[in-house]
């Protein structure tokens, strides 16, 4: 017997709600400790759901941080786009929007973020926090090349998303390069460093984008 529409609908809202659920009470973990270090256990009391609840939805405490991490910088691509929704795309090129994108004022304070609750010292970074990153990065990557492509819809798909792939690619370089260099932590000198370093990224990229 077919499932009704509405049952159907209620058990979809209630996944929903269950998923937020988790991905709130890991986002709010993360805060208060300052890292990423915490038990399936934990979550499922912090989410006030079961531990089967949380598998049902995730198929590792990794993949909840990843989605928790990856939400913070595509949010920052939501928020990029509410902006250009208000300006006029004429004269934008591609790569410019990407180095909008990844400004420092834009992406500083979150990556600092990240590298502090994703685990492991300065001195030595950890294969676990710089997975997860990279993990987080591939998800502003889709997030970041769909807007691209609603922006430049005159741009061949493929032009778009190989520059994205390139430029998100790079970023990830650039992250360590400016960890190494800044301590990867919030500052107005840090935040300098990676707009010079994003400066290099753009210029090696640079190519006509019609």
């Amino acid at each position: 017997m077919t499932a009704k529409p509405e049952a159907v609908d209620r058990r979809t809202a209630l996944k929903a709600k269950s998923r937020k659920a988790i991905l709130d009470a890991a986002a709010a973990l993360m805060r208060e400790r300052r890292s990423a270090n915490f038990s399936v256990d934990e979550l499922a009391a912090a989410a006030d759901v079961s531990r089967r609840t949380v598998f049902n939805h995730f198929d590792s405490l990794e993949a909840v941080v990843t989605a928790v991490a990856g939400h913070m910088l595509t949010d920052i691509v939501d928020a990029m786009e509410a902006e250009a929704a208000n300006t006029s795309g004429d004269g934008a090129t591609v790569l410019g929007d990407l180095a909008a994108t990844g400004s420092a004022d834009h992406l500083v304070p979150t990556i600092a973020y990240l590298i502090e609750v994703l685990g492991g010292s300065f001195e030595d970074p950890g294969e676990r926090g710089a997975v997860l990153m990279e993990r987080a990065l591939s998800l502003f990557t889709a997030q970041i090349s769909a807007l691209i492509a609603r922006r430049h819809p005159r741009v061949d798909e493929l032009r778009v998303a190989l520059v994205v792939a390139a430029f998100s690619g790079g970023l990830l370089g650039l992250v360590a390069h400016w960890r190494t260099a800044t301590g990867g932590t919030d500052t107005p000198a840090s935040r300098r460093t990676w707009n010079d370093l994003l400066a290099e990224l753009v210029a090696l990229l640079r190519e006509p984008e019609a």
